[in-house]
């Protein structure tokens, strides 16, 4: 989190367009900024759902087989 907040404040200049040429270098720095905020959006808060879920679903195929929570049976 510290290195993509460091590279987003490193980018922010270009992405406002400051300095001499800063309108011709101004989508390159959003498409930065948009690039490692999207990331780092994927990586705080959708995969950790996503590997929940998955847990979730092995956790499910393993009582329809029977493999982990078996009954034992009566005799």
């Amino acid at each position: 989190m510290m290195t993509t907040m460091a590279a987003l404040m490193g980018t922010l200049p270009i992405a406002i367009g400051f300095g001499a040429g800063g309108e011709t270098r101004q989508p390159l720095g959003l498409a930065v900024v948009g690039g490692l905020m999207l990331s780092q959006l994927l990586t705080l808060y959708i995969t950790p759902v996503i590997y929940t879920y998955l847990d979730h679903l092995g956790e499910r195929f393993s009582r329809k087989g029977g493999h982990k929570h078996a009954a034992a049976p009566a005799e």
